[in-house]
């Protein structure tokens, strides 16, 4: 009887317990009824300037590796690293010594060439001369003319051989090919190079500079034709930005657009210049294009915090106004709102340029439309709203 007395009051409370337990479960308020705090904003068409973006690089108009047509041992530099230099201008020279021991040979080969031809030349005239006496063989004749065709085909191989050492001993001098900056020599006095194949230095123009992007192919027609409306012109139509997010003070035009597409990205370059005067571009610098966009019609323009990313897709939220009838809560969302009550409506729309801290929607909502801009993290479709809640005020 003691076993039995100690064990029913332990089931007695436990069955009270649970009694308590599920009568406050049933009158807790469902949480998806309660309203989420939300910020509002009116959906306003405007006329915007915009630009289209596009990674650049910058390039030199002209630019070229200068590799020696000499080898040997660098002896001299006779130019200031990053300086500006002139055509012709000399700026390296290779030791000559074996250049001109060729070429002084090929001089005195020339002469010697020269000195038989006119031996030749004297014993043809003298076998012509006794030819017309009737006093020399006709044979003796004919080999005193060849000897001279030949001693005349030697003359000529031997000034060619002078043009040739003379080039060669012309090449142990490098020159400047035109006009423009000379970059770090890569080579220094002492180095050893090879003829065609070590980069001495590089040499670029630098103004104007060019600016090369890609665009892809369905774009071609709109760059055509800003490219025929601003020939000779440049405005703001086209703008770069700096790497340090600057905008550069001079704006270009479109220099060239390239011969053919890329078939396999779909994508052509587009070459914009630019003038320098102040050498802020250099070449391989990279930026970013500005085209200033053409479309004067009015945009819709929302704050880019309105904006939720969902598996690679946007959407928005805007406000709909219904009516609860209390009859219609079932037992469950008895704690629902009833009468009026705003609901977030979810809407998939397409982004188009950002502009500053909003962007353009292209489609997905109207103008009038109430969209909710605070508070769109706690939002599913459906979910109950409460207007100018978020920070106590409507925006």
């Amino acid at each position: 009887m003691k076993r039995y007395s100690i064990i029913l009051p332990g089931i007695v409370s436990l069955v009270f317990s649970l009694a308590s337990c599920g009568e406050k479960k049933e009158g807790a308020p469902n949480p998806a009824t309660i309203p989420v705090p939300v910020n509002l904003s009116e959906v306003h068409a405007e006329k915007v300037v915009y630009f289209d973006k596009y990674p650049g690089t910058v390039t030199a108009m002209m630019q070229v590796d200068i590799r020696p047509e000499a080898e040997g041992y660098v002896i001299g530099m006779f130019f200031t690293e990053g300086a500006r230099v002139t055509k012709g201008q000399k700026l390296y020279t290779i030791d000559n010594s074996k250049y001109e021991a060729s070429y002084n040979q090929a001089m005195a080969n020339l002469k010697v060439a020269e000195a038989n031809q006119e031996q030749a030349q004297k014993d043809a005239d003298r076998y012509n001369y006794l030819n017309q006496h009737d006093a020399v063989a006709k044979q003796t004749l004919d080999h005193a003319l060849t000897a001279l065709q030949n001693a005349k085909q030697q003359v000529s191989a031997a000034k060619q051989e002078v043009v040739r050492t003379h080039a060669d001993l012309g090449y142990s001098v490098i020159r400047a090919p035109f006009d423009g900056v000379i970059g770090i020599s890569q080579v220094k006095v002492g180095n050893s190079v090879t003829k065609g194949q070590t980069v001495l230095n590089t040499i670029s123009t630098n103004d104007p500079m060019a600016v090369d992007f890609v665009v892809n192919e369905k774009l071609i027609p709109r760059f055509v034709a800003l490219q025929q409306k601003k020939a000779g012109s440049a405005d703001s139509m086209f703008t770069i930005l700096l790497p340090d997010n600057s905008v550069y003070s001079y704006p270009g035009q479109i220099h060239v657009i390239d011969r053919g597409v890329n078939p396999q990205t779909g994508s052509v370059i587009v070459r914009l210049k630019f003038p320098n005067q102040s050498s802020m571009l250099r070449a391989g610098m990279s930026c970013t294009v500005r085209i200033r966009n053409e479309d004067t019609s009015k945009q819709l323009l929302v704050p880019m915090r309105s904006v939720v990313e969902q598996m690679g897709e946007y959407f928005v939220y805007i406000v709909k106004d219904s009516v609860i009838a209390a009859g219609n809560n079932s037992e469950k969302s008895a704690s629902a709102p009833t009468g009026s009550v705003s609901l977030a409506v979810q809407k998939k729309v397409v982004l188009g340029q950002n502009i500053n801290d909003r962007v353009i929607i292209k489609s997905g909502i109207e103008a009038g439309d109430r969209l909710i801009v605070d508070g769109v993290q706690k939002l599913h479709d459906g979910s109950f709203i409460r207007p100018g809640g978020a920070d106590g005020q409507k925006k």
